[in-house]
């Protein structure tokens, strides 16, 4: 196989599976949060464009690594949990979602810093995890996923 193909497959296979789950996260942006009240004409064609183009105005292009395996949509699982509402959450506690042991026995509880030190490396943080992801090491683009998932509310 010539060298430039194989070089252009791995490309094209590694954009595929970054894009994985990224209608579900827009289709997520477009549903109403718990805390908002139903306003007239919210559930317009025009209305849920304007929520899917603000949800993807905030959503960093850092997340594409993330969105491979987690959904940003409430209760939609897929490779891993669904990261909306993890801000501020227990290890291991997001409904619905079979989490390895040890992360469950972790006692960490998704904030600023254990986010950032998670995002750097989830294997070396929790040994036994079941995320196999290596980890970010930019700490601008860690930043800017910490952020986004703040606003998964």
């Amino acid at each position: 196989m010539h060298k430039g193909f194989k070089l252009a497959a791995i490309a094209a296979l590694a954009m595929a599976l970054a894009g994985c789950g990224g209608a579900k996260q827009d289709e997520a942006a477009t549903a109403p949060s718990a805390n908002s009240e139903p306003t007239a004409g919210s559930a317009s064609p025009a209305a849920a464009a304007t929520r899917t183009a603000i949800a993807a105005a905030a959503k960093p292009a850092a997340f594409a690594q993330c969105a491979s395996c987690h959904s940003a949509e409430p209760g939609k699982h897929g490779i891993g949990p669904s990261l909306h509402g993890v801000y501020g959450t227990k290890a291991g506690e997001i409904p619905g979602y079979a989490f390895s042991d040890k992360l469950k026995a972790s006692g960490l509880t998704w904030d600023d810093a254990t986010l950032d030190h998670w995002l750097a490396g989830p294997i070396k943080m929790v040994p036994g995890t079941k995320m196999s992801y290596a980890g970010m090491s930019d700490p601008a683009k860690r930043a800017e996923i910490i952020a986004y998932l703040k606003t998964l509310k």
